[in-house]
């Protein structure tokens, strides 16, 4: 599939696009490709929707000079690609930080999102400083792209994907390219207060994602179910899963999703 781009602020932004029907943006999680959704995507064009899935900005294909790696800086880069497609508002599913990215674009811009996926959804906290001192070093040049694949490989518990091997390699390669494991340094360090404090002015309805073995979070169900009551939503835990259950376990996660989105259209209608 040919990579499209588009201009925003001053940074170019990658994307690719299959389907038609109703327009679904995919936006994957930081230190990660767009190539997350490679198996959800084709469900979502097998079932009647356009899939639009982004490299965010600092990775994949999309430019890396940028002076903002937030939650809101990211929200604003999805409102931009929705804005750039003019095929009217979208449902959005996002992954860890880029889950909060979409609480924001919904809270900013309500006419433009109908509906919210969020798949192990970081979109709270101002951050440990301490933590993240640490996390910059371990991920520092020049064994930062290897360190960060170590800890990838820990996101999948039960089982990978059968390309596992070939995805971490092109994973490795992108996060060696200058700019890229920098990128990934400002949104570790970058505060999620941006999507927690608009958690509330979210209207879109809302399905909150989590891997029951999801080790970013100390209670995982927990975590899905404060962030579900925060905007008036739902949660499903996906058993055994880790962090990316769309890509671990797209034969049970896929149809979840689906049948989320056709919810959120016939209520929408």
């Amino acid at each position: 599939m040919a990579t499209r781009f588009f201009q925003h602020q001053n940074g170019t932004l990658a994307y690719d696009d299959a389907g038609s029907g109703p327009l679904v943006i995919c936006v994957p999680s930081m230190g990660d490709l767009r190539g997350e959704y490679r198996f959800l995507a084709p469900q979502l064009v097998a079932a009647g929707y356009r899939a639009v899935s982004l490299d965010v900005r600092g990775h994949g294909e999309s430019s890396t000079d940028w002076p903002d790696f937030s939650v809101a800086a990211i929200g604003s880069d999805i409102l931009a690609l929705i804005r750039h497609l003019n095929a009217g508002s979208a449902f959005v599913i996002g992954t860890s930080m880029a889950a909060g990215a979409g609480v924001w674009a919904a809270a900013e811009a309500p006419d433009l999102i109908r509906g919210l996926v969020l798949i192990g959804p970081f979109v709270r906290g101002a951050g440990d400083k301490f933590l993240q001192l640490m996390l910059t070093a371990m991920f520092a040049r020049p064994w930062g792209p290897s360190m960060w694949l170590k800890y990838f490989s820990t996101l999948y518990p039960t089982r990978k994907p059968a390309d596992f091997a070939e995805y971490s390699s092109a994973l490795k390669a992108n996060l060696k390219a200058p700019g890229r494991i920098e990128a990934l340094h400002h949104m570790l360090n970058a505060s999620k207060l941006a999507s927690e404090q608009r958690l509330p002015r979210v209207i879109a309805p809302t399905v909150v994602l989590m891997g029951s073995k999801d080790r970013d979070f100390k209670d995982p169900e927990a975590e899905a179910k404060l962030v579900a009551n925060s905007v008036r939503g739902t949660y499903q835990m996906i058993e055994h899963a880790g962090h990316y259950p769309h890509a671990e376990m797209p034969d049970i996660t896929g149809p979840i999703i689906l049948s989320a989105l056709k919810a959120f259209h016939e209520n929408k209608n």
